[in-house]
């Protein structure tokens, strides 16, 4: 669908790889902070046991609310400006979860969360900007190598709760907040670096109504794809260090169970491009969603310490074959001109559903259990597989010659 636009210099492609890949790396960090800290701090200050999650999904939610005025400001301002205010909401999530612990505010807790959402929501679009200017052969390897850049948030993010949780005494995390906002601010500078095509007069008009390009089969396996990739991933790994920690696990143990989990999320990521060029995207996302159903039986098998780590590993894989493959099928879904908007919609849509799972997962695990959470999971997955089946039928009925 989309076809060719104008190619930046090869060693300008191989600046804004390493730069955003770098940036992936600091802002997932960022993220893991979230997600191993956010159900533990939720717990200690929430109002009631139910609310114990909501950190994380109120997280999940500042994504989903950013994302679409995030895609605004790159359309008429460029992705670099989007970069920098959502590094921006990056330094203020750190500052504000510091003076909510020190304080001892749920509220305040959770404004720092929806910040950090923010933040997240500009991040996701990295994958897309390293697509820009590149030849369409060599797209999808470019949104994989940005993509890799999450292995070292899987070894940064974890270890950096596990040195600073203790550093500032007698309040737990209040340190990590802290060098949680460094590290926004040390993104901001990588990015000043990141040169890509200013948006064009026609990429400002916006190109076909977003109707017409949403009816597409494709875009619907896509965005299906996708949503329910990091719908079941979400829902999982927000309960896990919960669900470890009243099990009697250490919470060394849950952030090194997360950190295997985001390496898992983002190794792959190497060959993940070579391998949507071999075989096809839609054969990688479907791959992803088979990944997941086998970590959530997984899970099912037990609530040992090696239980939740193999879980977490095969969750993180199949995030990846399914999330990069369902983002690899949009990129063949838009004209150049189109791109920010459809991406946009993209999205919004996976993580308006996100977030429907983090709300969701924290009063199951707490009124059900961990079991239950895990069971519940296969409905989606059920879904999707039958969803991808039908739209891609659909699409190669119509593509047919006749």
């Amino acid at each position: 669908m989309d076809t060719v636009s104008s190619e930046l210099p090869e060693h300008v492609q191989r600046g804004n790889i390493w730069r955003l890949s770098v940036s992936q790396a600091l802002a997932g960090a960022n993220a893991v902070v979230v997600y191993a800290t956010g159900a533990i701090v939720g717990d200690a200050l929430a109002p009631s046991p139910v609310l114990a999650t909501l950190p994380v999904s109120i997280f999940v939610v500042g994504m989903a609310a950013s994302i679409m005025p995030v895609g605004m400001v790159a359309r008429r301002h460029g992705r670099r400006t989007a970069f920098l205010l959502g590094a921006g909401a990056g330094v203020l999530a750190g500052l504000v979860a510091t003076v909510a612990v020190l304080v001892a505010s749920f509220w305040l807790f959770c404004l720092s969360t929806f910040l950090g959402g923010a933040y997240a929501a500009v991040v996701v679009s990295y994958r897309f900007a390293a697509a820009d200017g590149v030849a369409p052969a060599r797209r999808a390897r470019a949104l994989s190598l940005v993509m890799a850049g999450g292995v070292a948030a899987g070894v940064i993010g974890p270890q950096l709760v596990t040195w600073t949780m203790d550093l500032w005494p007698p309040v737990t995390f209040s340190a990590t907040f802290v060098v949680q906002a460094v590290v926004a601010a040390l993104s901001a500078l990588l990015l000043l670096g990141v040169r890509l095509p200013p948006p064009t007069a026609a990429e400002q008009a916006g190109g076909r109504p977003l109707a017409v390009i949403a009816r597409q089969p494709l875009f619907v396996a896509a965005v299906i794809c996708g949503a329910v990739s990091y719908l079941v991933m979400n829902f999982l790994m927000t309960s896990a260090p919960l669900a470890m920690h009243l099990r009697g696990h250490s919470q060394a143990s849950a952030n090194l169970g997360l950190q295997w989990h985001v390496i898992a999320m983002y190794g792959p990521s190497f060959f993940t491009g070579n391998l949507i060029t071999r075989f096809g995207a839609s054969r990688v996302a479907a791959v992803g969603l088979v990944l997941t159903g086998v970590s959530v039986a997984v899970g099912l098998m037990g609530v040992e310490v090696l239980h939740f780590w193999w879980m977490l590993v095969l969750l993180g894989l199949g995030w990846n074959f399914g999330f990069l493959g369902a983002s690899a099928m949009v990129l063949e879904c838009h004209r150049p001109e189109e791109k920010t908007r459809v991406q946009s919609l993209n999205d919004f849509i996976v993580f308006g559903l996100m977030a429907l799972g983090s709300f969701s997962s924290g009063g199951l695990l707490s009124a059900y259990g961990w079991e239950r959470v895990l069971w519940v999971s296969f409905l989606p997955l059920t879904l999707a597989a039958l969803a991808l089946l039908v739209a891609l039928r659909g699409h190669y009925r119509v593509a047919k010659p006749s």
